[in-house]
C-alpha cells in the first residue's frame, strides 16, 4: 500500500505535494490550510484529496505522514502536534526560527520516536555532492576554511513582498534563506558552529514603497523584469529583516567559515570556496549544470584550474534536489533507510542563524552558539 501524505500549508513549496504524488510508494491523501484560496488551489490539484482548514481533521483521517510547507513561524507547533499524534514528519526547513523552538521539536521526536525529517534539500544538490566527494577524496587536504557569497538576484520579489520580511515570522534572513546554506558549510566542514558575529542592515528595501497587502503571495506579485530592484513595487506593509549581511563562523573542529547574503544582486546563485590543506575547490554555477573547479598545484597569480568536475543536474525543481529529497522521505519512513540529512544538523542551523542574527543586532558581538541537549544528541545520533 502507498503511504497516505497530508500536505499541511498549500502555498511556495506545494509543488513537494506534486513530487510525492507522482513517487510509486505514496499519495497525497489529504491537504489542509487556513486560508480558502489556497484549499481551492489545492482541490484543483488533487481532486480525490480531502482538503480542510483544521489541522486535526486531517490528522484524524488516518495519514501515515505529513509535509509541513506552513510558514516558518508555525513549524513548531504543527510538527509537535504531529509528532505526538505518531505521525511521521517532513518539515521544512528551517526547522524553526528560534533554537528555542527547534529544540522542542527535537526533544517530543525523541520522546515519541515518531520519525522526523527536515527538508534541506541542498544535501541533494549535484553541486553540493560533487564538493563534497572531492572533499572527502582528499584531494585538497584536511578541509581549514569554507566561504560562502550567496547572491540572492529575485530577493525582492521573493522575500520582502510577504511573510518573509518579517521578523516576527522568520527571525530574520541569515536564519530563514541561510539555513540551507549553514546546513551545507557544516556538512562540508565536518561540525557545526560554536561561535559567530555578524554585520549587516536593511540597506535598500527599507526606503521602497510599501502598498503590499499584509498576506499576499508574493508569487502573485512579483515583478520579474523590472531592474533595478530599487523600481520594485508592492512590498510587504512591514519590513524588518535585513537584505545584507555578512557571518564569521568558528566550527567546533577549529575550521573557519564565511557566510554573504545580499538580496538585491543582478544574479541568483550560490558561490563557495572550500580551502584545505592541500588545495582548495570552488564551484561555478549551482542549481544549474556547472563545474566544481579544483587547483593544487602551486601558480604564479590567477591559474586555470588544475581540474574541472562537471556536475548535471537532475530533473524537477532544485536541480532535481526536491525529487531525491522526497525520495528519501518516503524511503525513510517506509524502511527505515539511512538519510542525509539530519534533523539535529538542522538544529544546529537555526542555532547558528539565530545566533548571528543576534551578533548582528547588537553591533557585532560574537555569540555563543549553544549545542543540543546531550539526550537529544544521543538520541538522534543513535537514529543515524
Amino acid at each position: 500500500m502507498p503511504l497516505s501524505v497530508g500536505l499541511i500549508g498549500f502555498g511556495n513549496r506545494a509543488l513537494l505535494g506534486t513530487v510525492v504524488d507522482e513517487h510509486p510508494r505514496a499519495r497525497v491523501s489529504a491537504v489542509q490550510d487556513p486560508d480558502p484560496a489556497a484549499r481551492e488551489r489545492a482541490g484543483l490539484a488533487f481532486p480525490d484529496a480531502l482538503v480542510t482548514a483544521d489541522l486535526d481533521t486531517l490528522l484524524d483521517s488516518g495519514v501515515d505522514a505529513v509535509l509541513v510547507l506552513s510558514p516558518d513561524h508555525t513549524h513548531e507547533e504543527i510538527a509537535i502536534s504531529c509528532l505526538q499524534r505518531g505521525v511521521a514528519v517532513f518539515c521544512e526547513k528551517p526547522l524553526a526560527i528560534t533554537t528555542a523552538g527547534a529544540d522542542r521539536i527535537l526533544d517530543v521526536a525523541a520522546k515519541t520516536e515518531a520519525p522526523l525529517y527536515v527538508g534541506h534539500n541542498m544535501r541533494h544538490l549535484p553541486m553540493v555532492l560533487t564538493m563534497r566527494e572531492l572533499i572527502n577524496s582528499g584531494e585538497i587536504g584536511e578541509v581549514e576554511a569554507v566561504w560562502c557569497r550567496h547572491f540572492v538576484g529575485n530577493g525582492g520579489d521573493y522575500y520582502f513582498k510577504d511573510w518573509h520580511a518579517e521578523r516576527r515570522n522568520t527571525t530574520g534572513l541569515l536564519l530563514q534563506k541561510g539555513a540551507h546554506d549553514l546546513d551545507v558549510i557544516h556538512w562540508l566542514a565536518g561540525a557545526p558552529s560554536v561561535r559567530v558575529t555578524a554585520i549587516g542592515k536593511l540597506a535598500l528595501y527599507g526606503g521602497l514603497d510599501r502598498t503590499g497587502r499584509s498576506g499576499q503571495r508574493a508569487s502573485d506579485v512579483a515583478e520579474p523584469d523590472v531592474w533595478p530592484p530599487s523600481n520594485l513595487a508592492n512590498l510587504n506593509p512591514v519590513i524588518d529583516v535585513e537584505d545584507i549581511s555578512m557571518m564569521l563562523m568558528q566550527l567546533g573542529n577549529g575550521v573557519l567559515a564565511s557566510y554573504q547574503q545580499c538580496h538585491f544582486t543582478p544574479d541568483y546563485w550560490r558561490n563557495y570556496t572550500v580551502i584545505g590543506s592541500r588545495g582548495r575547490i570552488e564551484n561555478v554555477g549551482d542549481m544549474d549544470d556547472g563545474e566544481v573547479l579544483l587547483w593544487n598545484r602551486r601558480h604564479a597569480g590567477f591559474a586555470e584550474p588544475d581540474r574541472r568536475v562537471r556536475f548535471r543536474t537532475g530533473a524537477g525543481t532544485h536541480g532535481g534536489a526536491d525529487r531525491s529529497l522526497i525520495d528519501e522521505f518516503i524511503r525513510y519512513v517506509a524502511d527505515g533507510a539511512p538519510t542525509a540529512t539530519s534533523p539535529l544538523a538542522a538544529r544546529d542551523a537555526v542555532a547558528a542563524g539565530e545566533a548571528a542574527t543576534r551578533s548582528l543586532r547588537s553591533g557585532g558581538i560574537p555569540q555563543d552558539v549553544p549545542a543540543a541537549a546531550p539526550g537529544v544528541q544521543r538520541a538522534f545520533t543513535s537514529r543515524g
